[in-house]
């Protein structure tokens, strides 16, 4: 994998990853993500495509300036984004809240599409973990300095260390969740994961959904994919997609939580390369399905 670059856009720095050749995917990551998300997957797919990973504003090693961190500013930048890098059209994948900033990028720029592939994705239902849902109340601000401070993270990281020496192994969403957790150490940080978080989630749950426009994707190749033990987005938002989506082909990942490309990656990407395959031009996509690995 190619290391990151940054280019400006309208004024900030943009980092991102740009490698391989060929039809171009474009990976999404989720809140409080970054490229990193997506390192397995690289590798993997970057072969036989060119493969481009940014990392969104107000995450990773992008800047994190004051503004607007709705889906549709978020669709804007990926599409400034590949204008800049001379790409007329994408296969989006778009994990949680990517996929809902896919979702929303499909409505916007269906011109730039070619197929869109989901994961645990964000804005197919109100569900979602309580702990997101508490980011959007009042006095979040003067919350979350106090549990990602210095002290509290170094303590978390001692007793895992601890448990790691007996013999206990964090799964790939606690540690990347820890990942973004460690990202929320500075002001900036923390004021861009909130004003995320509340563009798409209020006390109550999701407050923004694709449910009126999904039929418009009939025309699209859509591939769904989703872990069976989800903690953060419930797998029944897939069913969801399926039933809204037509010609929808939806993918359960047995046992898999909020980062089934992470989980299973070689699955993932034999997947993906699959159904990029049987989806170019002059091939049609075999009947939906759904399908749960054993």
């Amino acid at each position: 994998m190619m290391g990151p670059q940054t280019m400006s856009l309208h004024g900030n720095a943009l980092s991102y990853v740009d490698s391989g050749s060929g039809d171009v995917v474009l990976f999404v990551h989720g809140l409080l993500g970054s490229h990193r998300n997506w390192r397995t997957l690289i590798d993997r797919i970057d072969d036989t495509h060119r493969v481009i990973v940014p990392d969104l504003f107000g995450h990773g090693s992008s800047a994190k300036p004051q503004g607007d961190y709705s889906l549709g500013a978020h669709a804007g930048m990926l599409r400034d984004l590949i204008d800049a890098l001379g790409v007329d059209k994408v296969t989006l994948v778009g994990h949680s809240l990517g996929g809902g900033i896919s979702l929303q990028f499909c409505y916007l720029f269906p011109e730039r599409v070619e197929r869109l592939v989901l994961v645990g994705s964000g804005g197919l239902g109100r569900e979602v973990i309580p702990a997101l849902r508490a980011a959007t109340l009042p006095g979040a601000e003067w919350v979350l300095p106090l549990i990602a401070s210095t002290r509290v993270r170094g303590g978390v990281e001692t007793i895992g260390r601890g448990l790691a020496r007996v013999g206990w192994r964090a799964s790939h969403d606690m540690r990347a969740a820890w990942e973004g957790f460690t990202a929320l150490n500075d002001a900036d940080s923390r004021r861009a994961f909130l004003a995320t978080t509340r563009a798409v989630i209020d006390p109550g749950g999701q407050s923004v959904t694709a449910k009126d426009y999904l039929p418009d994707l009939a025309d699209l190749p859509v591939l769904v994919v989703w872990g069976t033990n989800d903690m953060v987005i419930p797998v029944s938002h897939a069913e969801r997609a399926r039933e809204a989506i037509p010609g929808c082909r939806v993918e359960l990942f047995d046992g898999a939580g909020h980062y089934p490309h992470l989980d299973d990656p070689d699955r993932f990407a034999m997947l993906l390369r699959d159904f990029i395959a049987v989806t170019g031009p002059g091939q049609e996509e075999p009947a939906p399905n759904t399908k749960a690995a054993g």
